[in-house]
């Protein structure tokens, strides 16, 4: 049984309707995965692969997306399967075909109310990932602690591996050791976040309802979400109003966004390179300048 053979046993396993994959063609997985659409000639699904070593990255992105789909806030993907064959790991999720021009108004409400959707802890159940790198989600109260050992520790230990410690090391050490103050007058719940909420992230269908895909869950400071949209681009204006109008950010969003968006930063040098590195000590260099 062929790798093709076997997904289709699993699409027919979880969905209790005979489907046989007699068309998969390639479309873009991002720099990850390899991705396909594939057909029986009536129904068509989504299918993410990758190597046999990156099978949990795609079984908490199920989880992830389930817990998200459940809510009914904002659409994603509904995954369908998950599993491996002899040579590769896969995802299959319902296929959307997708317009990239969504309804910025309606995405702003509707993340307003994805955030809040809250649980008592910080973290999830499943550790996931960023991107490839991993990310750590232990449950716990204090999200200052949470932040600084499973966010920029593990993300400044990986770039001492790959050599960037003596430029980022004295920044660095500095902020970890300061930057409680950003929330003295400020006080996260843990809400329920997508993780990775930047442009390439978010698309539409043709009725130009929102869809967010490609998450990596976890439930934290909703203004982490937020900062995250603001990179790469940004979102339209009218996304922020929506979502102000429900959910107001606190003043001290100005700085905080910088200092959640270094996170996502230093996590690009580790996967992409020195191309980075310039941009993370001046992010950092502005977080110290205002506290």
């Amino acid at each position: 049984m062929n790798s093709w053979q076997y997904i289709s046993k699993s699409i027919s396993q979880q969905t209790g309707s005979d489907f046989q994959i007699d068309s998969h063609i390639s479309v873009g997985g991002g720099c990850i995965n390899e991705a396909y659409r594939v057909s029986n000639g009536k129904s068509e699904y989504f299918v993410k692969t990758n190597h046999l070593k990156h099978g949990d990255m795609f079984e908490t992105e199920a989880l992830s997306l389930k817990e998200m789909f459940d809510q009914n806030t904002v659409r994603v993907p509904e995954p369908v399967c998950y599993g491996q064959t002899d040579t590769i790991t896969f995802l299959v999720l319902e296929y959307l075909p997708l317009t990239g021009r969504f309804d910025a108004t309606l995405l702003g409400q509707q993340l307003a109310a994805m955030h809040q959707v809250t649980q008592p802890q910080f973290g999830w159940q499943r550790d996931n990932t960023i991107g490839s790198t991993p990310q750590r989600n232990r449950l716990t109260s204090n999200w200052i602690e949470f932040w600084r050992q499973q966010r920029l520790l593990p993300q400044l230990k990986l770039a001492q591996k790959n050599g960037y410690g003596a430029a980022l090391n004295p920044l660095m050490d500095k902020l970890l050791q300061n930057f409680d103050c950003l929330y003295d007058s400020y006080t996260p719940q843990p809400s329920l976040l997508h993780g990775d909420l930047w442009g390439g992230n978010a698309s539409a269908l043709a009725d130009a309802t929102p869809v967010i895909f490609d998450p990596a869950l976890y439930y934290g400071d909703r203004e982490a979400d937020i900062a995250m949209t603001q990179l790469f681009g940004g979102f339209p204006a009218d996304f922020y109003s929506a979502y102000n109008d429900i959910s107001p950010l606190d003043e001290g969003f100005a700085v905080r966004k910088t200092f959640y968006n270094l996170y996502h930063i230093l996590n690009h040098l580790n996967l992409f390179g020195e191309g980075y590195l310039n941009q993370a000590i001046s992010m950092a260099e502005r977080v110290l300048a205002e506290i």
